[in-house]
């Protein structure tokens, strides 16, 4: 159980939001910073207690989350952080591949604006340098969002969305020597420079060529969460 609350600790909640939409951020957040690992089980009385609230708006967020692809229900243990084998995973990856370049090319072309981007990458560098995994994945996953949330096609952006909170789930040991974060960062500058020079045909190919380069450098150590050191996350 104090393992448990120290994963949820650091959630960033709205105060106002109602009980579910705090319960379902919690999760979520912990989630995808990798503080709830693939398979471990989501108890719905621990979280409550964990959140100071009764189990009916736990039970709520973990059937959302269900239907967004991160919690699975297992006959033996109930609710868990789902787990993905290496073709689900692949298959996460190659849907990326075949959206996420042409709805960042169309955003370009529809007129961007590199500033929350560039915000975004400075704070994924900020914590790369103070050690902080979590921080960094989060950073990233915003930054890949900026790049494609004005290509004009909402039902896009959501899939986009879904897919990018999958990829929380890729668990990877050997993410560090396969490139890290620093590598990670560079290709986003070089990213990030095409889209404010407004070369929307080069912000697909190099998004294009960082997710295929990243698919190449990792997937081959793709392994059990259980072996990941605390807060390592899926990258990309």
């Amino acid at each position: 159980m104090a393992a448990f609350r120290l994963s949820l600790a650091d959630a960033e909640v709205d105060p106002l939001a109602n009980r579910t939409d705090r319960a379902l951020s919690t999760i979520k957040r912990g989630i995808l910073t990798n503080r709830l690992r693939p398979g471990q089980q989501l108890v719905e009385a621990d979280i409550a207690e964990v959140l100071g609230m009764s189990k009916t708006p736990v039970r709520e967020a973990l059937k959302t989350l269900v239907g967004t692809g991160l919690v699975a229900f297992s006959r033996f243990k109930g609710a868990i952080v789902r787990e993905l084998d290496a073709d689900e995973a692949a298959a996460i990856y190659d849907l990326r591949l075949l959206l996420e370049p042409e709805a960042a090319r169309r955003a370009v072309t529809a007129g961007f604006d590199p500033g929350p981007a560039g915000v975004a990458l400075d704070r994924a560098v900020a914590a790369g340098e103070a050690g902080d995994n979590a921080g960094m994945s989060l950073a990233n996953r915003e930054f890949h969002r900026h790049l494609y949330a004005g290509c004009g096609n909402a039902l896009l952006v959501d899939t986009l969305d879904g897919l990018k909170d999958q990829t929380a789930l890729v668990s990877v040991s050997g993410w560090r020597t396969a490139g890290g974060w620093r590598t990670e960062a560079d290709e986003h500058r070089g990213i990030l420079d095409a889209a404010e020079r407004g070369d929307a045909d080069a912000v697909a190919t190099a998004l294009r060529a960082h997710i295929a380069e990243f698919v190449e450098r990792v997937m081959p150590h793709l392994t059990g969460a259980a072996e990941l050191a605390d807060g390592d996350t899926a990258a990309g």
